[in-house]
């Protein structure tokens, strides 16, 4: 499940569709650069922002933040805020990218120490260049916090197009 657009998105898309999984895309209307990718099983579009989030954090078991901008940031700050707060739990978080993510690491690590953050805060997230590590962390947390199966109430997500 991605945001349903190119790039980054449009890869693991394709990725997922090509190697037999199922491929969802959670598309937002904007006034440029969004648009559906070709490799989706199925897409839903959203008009706000907030409606997305909530479909990608409920239907979601991980997420790996590739490098991005204010949208990335958006997607990635709230959901460290719910997993902070207890709303969501054993939830991984990997930012993908140590060199990209290497000044908000600093930044993070200056709220620790000021106190604006609990030291605990800092463990949340992976940061890593490596996709064995990444897959090594999300697995660890599934194996040990989920059972995962099939939900019959997702038919409609799985459908063909």
């Amino acid at each position: 499940m991605t945001g349903g657009g190119p790039g980054i998105m449009e890869a693991a898309n394709r990725g997922a569709f090509e190697n037999g999984g199922r491929s969802v895309g959670c598309n937002i209307m904007l006034p440029f650069e969004q648009k559906e990718n070709p490799y989706l099983h199925r897409s839903v579009t959203f008009e706000h922002f907030f409606v997305r989030k909530v479909l990608l954090v409920k239907y979601s078991y991980a997420f790996v933040i590739m490098p991005g901008g204010f949208g990335t940031m958006d997607e990635l700050f709230e959901t460290l805020t719910l997993v902070q707060t207890k709303t969501i739990s054993r939830f991984p978080i990997v930012l993908f990218g140590t060199e990209y993510y290497q000044s908000l690491k600093e930044c993070i690590e200056e709220w620790a120490a000021r106190g604006t953050i609990s030291r605990e805060d800092l463990d949340l997230v992976l940061i890593t260049d490596n996709v064995d590590e990444a897959m090594e962390h999300i697995n660890h947390y599934i194996t040990t916090n989920y059972k995962v199966r099939p939900r019959k109430r997702l038919w409609w997500l799985f459908e063909k197009r």
